[in-house]
């Protein structure tokens, strides 16, 4: 089979998107077939680029169109590219804010309807729109209904279409558009190192928690440490606390370290790290720590790294809440309310899965491709 795949942009290692279409695309062609990528606004190129991006020693053709690009011009270089590649499938990888900076892409559903070919239509929904949790303010609420109508335009532009997404939340809210949508789980942009000398943990006396990548805003953090210490109090194992923060972690890790440090716990900030230096990290921790919206969690590329390093994560962050729908619970991630919760928590452990295994979820998206026709 021959898929394109389309995203907003492709610079390695600068955009999530482009890095999970690239080795996703990795994966396809190492079962054999063909699989090519088309940046419609990229950030990092000034003129229309064909090259070859490698991942895990595999070459991947990727053509990245400028975001300075007139929407005339960048259909004509779509256009070359489809009968060029002749694929068999076409797939967008969704998100609103890849191919519009305000998250407004108002020209890209007649974009896509003008495009010619003898090919199937896919769409994999990273994202859908602003405004659907209840705290919402007016802005997000009238920036989600435009961004909702877009969607809604783009899935009617065509007959027939194949629908991937990642989050239960975000099926939900397809099936109310009149759709129906396949949760294809999403797997980790970092490599595992299976021969890290970091790969199992080096002290019986350190407990250590890790936070992995943007930490989000409003997490219940002191009441969160208050609880854990109390917890370590009580428990019979007397171990040294310790957190390591891996990644630029944004803004809202202040708020983490000002109670790591009024408590006198112990804590490290990596700042950039390689992906090979992240994955050795990780292996030396025994639990992490996601900040992201219990029931958006599905969607965060870190939680399924600390998943694939066979890591239970705790989920402390602000209560986000959506009218009508209940997350059904998660096998290796918690969402932290109290003690009683870290005191469960500790005790679980890491149950395999495969869920999140780059090889599964590639023969999953293409099971669902057979199951269309």
């Amino acid at each position: 089979m021959k898929i394109l795949f389309i995203c907003g942009s492709a610079d390695p290692g600068k955009d999530g998107v482009g890095d999970y279409t690239r080795r996703f695309c990795g994966e396809l062609i190492r079962v054999g077939h063909v699989a090519q990528i088309v940046s419609l606004c990229d950030k990092k190129v000034t003129t229309f680029t064909n090259q070859n991006q490698e991942i895990e020693e595999v070459k991947v053709t990727v053509y990245r169109i400028p975001i300075s690009s007139s929407n005339n011009q960048r259909l004509i270089w779509s256009q070359e590219i489809i009968n060029k590649v002749q694929p068999d499938l076409i797939s967008l990888q969704f998100v609103p804010y890849s191919f519009n900076p305000k998250g407004l892409p108002f020209w890209l559903p007649s974009f896509l309807t003008k495009l010619r070919g003898n090919h199937k239509w896919h769409i994999m929904f990273h994202e859908l729109w602003l405004g659907m949790d209840l705290n919402s303010n007016f802005k997000s609420v009238c920036i989600g209904l435009l961004q909702k109508k877009l969607i809604t335009k783009i899935l009617n532009g065509k007959e027939k279409i194949i629908i991937n997404t990642q989050t239960d939340l975000y099926q939900s809210k397809i099936a109310n558009l009149g759709f129906k949508a396949r949760v294809l789980p999403l797997f980790s942009n970092i490599i595992k190192n299976n021969g890290s000398s970091l790969g199992k943990i080096t002290t019986d006396f350190e407990l250590k928690f890790c936070i992995f990548g943007s930490i989000h805003y409003g997490a219940p953090v002191e009441k969160f440490i208050e609880e854990l210490k109390l917890v370590l109090f009580e428990s019979k194992e007397k171990r040294i606390l310790r957190f390591v923060f891996i990644g630029h972690c944004g803004v809202a890790i202040e708020e983490w370290r000002k109670v790591l440090l009024t408590n006198k716990i112990n804590f490290e900030i990596t700042g950039f790290v390689t992906d090979k230096e992240i994955s050795n990290i990780l292996s030396s921790c025994q639990y992490g720590i996601s900040t992201t919206p219990y029931i958006l969690n599905q969607k965060s590329g870190s939680l399924t790294t600390m998943f694939d390093h066979h890591l239970p994560v705790l989920c402390v962050a602000r209560n986000w809440v959506v009218k009508g729908f209940n997350q059904r619970p998660f096998l290796n991630l918690m969402n932290f309310q109290n003690k009683m919760t870290i005191e469960e928590f500790m005790n679980r452990k890491f149950s395999k899965s495969s869920e999140n295994n780059l090889e599964f979820v590639a023969l999953k998206f293409l099971d669902g491709l057979e199951k269309s026709n």
